[in-house]
């Protein structure tokens, strides 16, 4: 006698019961409306970005002569007799030929600027509030493209066994520490024991430059405003040097003087900067290719009175 047939089993093809789906789908709706509110919450508690406590920024007085940013103690910003090109050179932290665009006054026109924060910010912070406030008064709105230019590369020459005259590792008194209320120290001259100087200070004419215990980084930036091109700090030192460098500068070189200043006589037999840096500092530029960050300006208004 045959046996019967047993019905095979069913399966179904999902696991999930149709109540248990119910509950995931309303699980996962309720934590995204958590994540939502939260959100909202921590964008409604971020503070507003920092800014100056009190501000003024006037026309520089007719026929001054020269430029100047002091960031004193207490955080005090004063900026003397500065273009708006100028000023977004110190506040973002670029070089005059990485600023492009906007009307021509921007780079004529020259502005005082005074802000006072209510407490010390520090460089750094202090540099972002100065970017808001140029926004604010300014009605700045910029934005950065990056293009394929000309640099030079600073690296360091190979050991010839020749010690480099113009540069020195710092060490304990290769300088002086700055005193606060003390007198102004003498400006630095060729010749002049560096160690007399004043740490931490930075300072180029037309022909020569001075500075005591600066980064390789730092000469790179003194150097790409000089001769406007991108200077990249390939020479892989971290250390802190003083620096001596004298040169014949050429036509090629950005330093200005102003129109009516008397025209300094340099030595036509005296190195380039080039060749300066090789013999004095045991450095090298090397011309390359590379990507150049611009900042464009897309509007800009001239600030209203204060």
């Amino acid at each position: 006698m045959a046996q019967a047939l047993l019905p095979k089993k069913q399966f179904q093809v999902s696991t999930v019961r149709p109540i248990e789906r119910q509950t995931i789908m309303y699980r996962l709706r309720t934590l995204a409306v958590c994540l939502s509110l939260a959100a909202a919450n921590a964008r409604a508690q971020a503070p507003p970005p920092a800014a100056f406590d009190v501000a003024s920024i006037k026309p520089a007085a007719p026929g001054a002569r020269g430029s100047f940013f002091n960031n004193s103690a207490g955080g005090l910003v004063r900026i003397t007799n500065m273009t708006l090109k100028d000023l977004l050179v110190f506040a973002y932290r670029v070089q005059p030929f990485q600023v492009s665009g906007g009307p021509p006054w921007v780079d004529s026109d020259h502005y005082d600027v005074e802000a006072k924060p209510d407490k010390d910010p520090g460089p750094d912070q202090s540099r972002i509030m100065l970017q808001g406030l140029l926004a604010d008064r300014f009605g700045l709105k910029i934005h950065r493209e990056t293009k394929e230019m000309p640099v030079y590369e600073l690296v360091m020459l190979k050991n010839t066994g020749k010690p480099a005259p113009g540069l020195a590792e710092i060490s304990e008194g290769s300088c002086v520490e700055r005193d606060p209320g003390g007198a102004p120290l003498p400006p630095p001259s060729i010749g002049q024991p560096i160690n007399k100087m004043p740490c931490g200070m930075m300072r180029m004419g037309p022909d020569q430059m001075f500075g005591t215990s600066q980064p390789l980084s730092q000469l790179a930036n003194v150097l790409s405003r000089m001769l406007g091109r991108t200077v990249i700090d390939k020479t892989g030192s971290d250390k802190k040097y003083n620096i001596q460098l004298q040169w014949s500068p050429d036509q090629s070189q950005s330093f200005q003087l102003p129109p009516d200043a008397p025209r300094p006589q340099f030595d036509p037999n005296g190195p380039s900067i080039f060749t300066a840096l090789q013999e004095q500092l045991g450095l090298k530029l090397e011309s390359k290719k590379g990507p150049v960050e611009i900042l464009m300006i897309d509007h800009a208004d001239k600030p209203s009175e204060n």
